[in-house]
């Protein structure tokens, strides 16, 4: 129960903590609540030091619930570890480990030391609050989320007519992904198609800087799309091209444009260019591009997380086109972990088999 608040309170911080994950704390004793914290942003107090101070004196003796690994090392702010050691907490409740290898679990080892009791759980939701920041640390590129809505017979909104397959619970929860992550990435195709924004919506918000990505392969797309608009928040919009350098010229002036291999490269290295979009801070990225990126990340073995929407009509027929388009075979294993109604669609949410949840286990 206390763990399970912990996470809650960990949640409110999505979107807002990166590149550090999100973090929920609870102090409890006798039984009852003392004390409760979350880290609400960067260079912030921790979860842990807020529900410390809550507490005040009234944490000596108490138990410690925390949805991750509280930190022994210094950096924006001092260490977790120490202050709940001079708090005179008893016991500590860990939900998940710190995956960073830089931590090599010296928060546990700082506490057991210093006589508090730990218990690591790795319980299933604070291993996924800190997904995005398990692959970021882990990886040279982020975390990849890849959203998907189709029909119940796996098609997409037809051409040349699209119009919106999922209700409005739906696309809801979309803002919702959207705002929870560092970056928003789509196709070409999709820019020329829908002239999108591709803004975090109310009443959604971001207390750091907001990044779109377009992958461009040969061809660029117009520079008066609107997802060049300048915005506060937001960092200039990131265009990864493959091709000829000169095709691109309009948009180095309304856009940063990455050159993803050689001037001959017939289509982006998604790889490459995802290593590209982390080396300019951004930890998690939502691709919410057409089938045929779609399917190009699945193959590439590059999806993270999927989230599929099903809405509850079928659309086969002459100009329905696939989910997952219609030139790459896409063969992977997929273990769903939730599923949810959202209005009248269906949400599925799985993750590649082949992901390990936790890879320093539990201590």
């Amino acid at each position: 129960m206390y763990l399970a608040r912990a996470c809650e309170l960990a949640a409110r911080g999505i979107g807002n903590t990166s590149p550090n994950p999100p973090v929920g704390a609870v102090l409890v004793r006798d039984g009852v609540t003392i004390g409760e914290g979350f880290h609400h942003r960067r260079g912030d107090p921790h979860a842990e030091v807020e529900a410390l101070r809550a507490a005040g004196g009234d944490a000596a003796g108490a138990t410690l619930y925390v949805s991750l690994e509280p930190c022994d090392h210094d950096g924006r702010t001092p260490p977790c570890a120490p202050a709940i050691v001079a708090a005179g907490v008893v016991r500590v409740v860990i939900g998940a480990l710190d995956p960073n290898p830089k931590t090599d679990a010296r928060g546990v080892e700082r506490l057991r030391a210093a006589g508090v009791a730990v218990d690591v759980v790795n319980d299933p939701e604070a291993l996924r609050l800190i997904e995005p920041f398990a692959r970021a640390v882990t990886s040279p590129r982020p975390f990849v989320t890849l959203k998907l809505a189709a029909s119940l017979d796996g098609h997409v909104a037809p051409a040349p007519e699209p119009f919106w397959l999922t209700g409005p619970e739906a696309r809801s929860f979309v803002r919702e992904l959207r705002a929870a992550h560092d970056a928003v990435l789509v196709g070409a195709g999709t820019i020329t198609a829908d002239d999108p924004l591709l803004t975090v919506r109310p009443p959604y918000a971001r207390l750091v800087p907001y990044r779109r990505a377009v992958i461009c392969d040969g061809r660029a797309v117009p520079a008066e799309s609107r997802v060049f608009l300048q915005a506060d928040g937001y960092a200039p919009t990131l265009v990864l091209a493959a091709g000829p350098r000169a095709r691109f010229g309009q948009l180095e002036r309304v856009a940063e444009v990455a050159y993803i291999g050689e001037e001959d490269a017939p289509s982006v290295d998604l790889e490459a260019a995802l290593v590209v979009v982390r080396e300019r801070g951004v930890t998690s990225v939502l691709c919410e591009g057409g089938p045929r990126l779609a399917a190009r990340l699945l193959a590439a073995g590059l999806v993270d997380r999927l989230e599929w929407l099903v809405a509850p009509r079928l659309l086969a027929g002459p100009h329905a086109v696939p989910a997952l388009g219609r030139a790459l075979a896409v063969d992977q294993a997929m273990a769903v972990d939730r599923v949810e109604h959202l209005g009248d669609d269906l949400r599925i949410s799985a993750r590649p088999r082949a992901a390990v949840s936790n890879p320093r286990g539990a201590a």
